[in-house]
């Protein structure tokens, strides 16, 4: 498949610092490439604010489209939302289709969603952008036959109106909540299994993916790419003694992740929402990492999951920086390459396990070998012992706790 070529165009404002800006270009790099587009060059304006009809000035406006011309590109991707009006003047004078980063996140999510639910919530996302920019988008959508900005509810969109649309959008958000209602139930059925259960959350690309693979030894796809995993997935992890808790794997968070998308996803994170403790995989070799956990953390208070117990898991360590320090208590120092980081992962999480179900004590006689199976599966048991005296079994361990809010 040939890669489409993209010309980048950011805009630094002083609400911004220029590092922060440099990370949120670098971001939009990976973003294209994830998107198999190949950037050809990039286009960056100062300003005091931006221009309301085109977003750049007009002379930069001139600028871009030689450099279209130049590269003989086929998109460009501004690094901010853009408006109907400044997509519509923006197109009368540049002959390429021009998309917004949140278009081209819409468009990623559209390409990696595999689930009938995950399909579903991104239709749901583009069809919500699409609506108010309907107006605007004329000069470009004759220009549009397919590519990035593109996917998803499918080039039929391009003829519809607004009317059609928001048919379209009912007729999702009917299916959906019977999904929904089909997801909750599993869900339900899990709680009532009593069983420990833990939520990876944390910044797109930081190995979630690769820390949920060696854990639960399963093949989810681990890719060097942004949004690799799209769909929650929850598998089982065994521990010693045939002790099991769930593990819970979503979708990476970004900074200025499209609203439409936090809503998209709100039921989809639920999931997470439900768990005895997440753990936040941040990727400590790169350079804005922090910037990377002050967006999960306020994405958390969004989804209001900020009140869970969690554990930072600083990953990447073999390429972090000397100068690398953590900024979290409860936290681990790993590379989830190495062989040894699923035991000390698996370690702490026993510990989480410890610390948040309660200390049990138990005397069972020997008849009821089926029932200790059973207990050995379901809690975690720190202690056996056969008493021959008594013919009965001695169990120590950990348990949930009857009034956990999870329930």
């Amino acid at each position: 498949m040939e890669r489409e070529k993209i010309i980048l165009v950011g805009v630094i404002l002083p609400n911004k610092t220029e590092e922060a800006f440099w990370n949120s270009m670098n971001e939009l790099h990976s973003l294209a490439k994830t998107a198999n587009g190949e950037v050809a060059d990039e286009l960056i304006q100062k300003l005091e604010r931006v221009n309301q009809a085109s977003f750049i000035g007009s002379g930069k406006l001139e600028e871009l489209a030689a450099l279209v011309e130049m590269h003989e590109a086929d998109i460009v991707i501004f690094n901010s939302e853009l408006s109907a009006t400044q997509v519509r003047n923006i197109s009368a004078a540049v002959e390429a289709r021009i998309i917004d980063r949140t278009q081209l996140i819409l468009d990623i999510f559209a390409m990696r969603a595999k689930s009938k639910e995950g399909k579903l919530q991104v239709a749901y996302a583009q069809y919500k952008y699409l609506l108010p920019r309907l107006s605007g988008q004329g000069a470009m959508l004759s220009k549009l036959g397919g590519g990035i900005g593109s996917r998803g509810p499918g080039e039929s969109k391009l003829e519809m109106d607004k009317r059609h649309i928001r048919e379209k959008m009912h007729d999702i958000k009917a299916q959906l909540m019977h999904v929904e209602k089909h997801r909750k139930r599993i869900i339900e059925r899990r709680n009532t299994q009593s069983i420990f259960r833990f939520g990876l959350i944390g910044y797109t690309n930081a190995g979630k993916s690769t820390i949920f693979n060696r854990l639960t030894n399963e093949t989810t796809l681990e890719e060097d790419k942004l949004f690799a995993t799209l769909d929650p997935t929850t598998r089982k992890i065994r521990f010693p003694g045939g002790f099991q808790a769930l593990l819970t794997d979503t979708v990476g968070f970004i900074q200025d992740l499209p609203t439409t998308l936090i809503a998209a996803f709100r039921s989809t994170l639920e999931e997470t929402a439900n768990v005895d403790v997440l753990i936040h995989v941040v990727d400590a070799s790169n350079p804005d990492y922090l910037q990377h956990e002050t967006t999960v953390i306020s994405l958390l208070e969004e989804l209001e999951m900020n009140h869970l117990p969690t554990l930072v898991i600083y990953n990447k360590m073999d390429q972090a920086p000397a100068s690398f320090v953590p900024d979290q208590p409860e936290h681990l120092l790993i590379s989830a390459l190495d062989p040894a980081a699923q035991e000390i992962i698996k370690q702490r999480m026993i510990e989480l396990i410890e610390k948040n179900w309660v200390f049990f004590t138990l005397e069972l006689s020997e008849e009821k070998g089926k029932e200790l199976a059973q207990i050995k599966q379901q809690a975690w048991v720190t202690e056996l012992e056969y008493i021959e005296s008594k013919q009965s079994y001695y169990i120590e361990g950990y348990k949930p706790r009857k009034e956990s809010s999870n329930d």
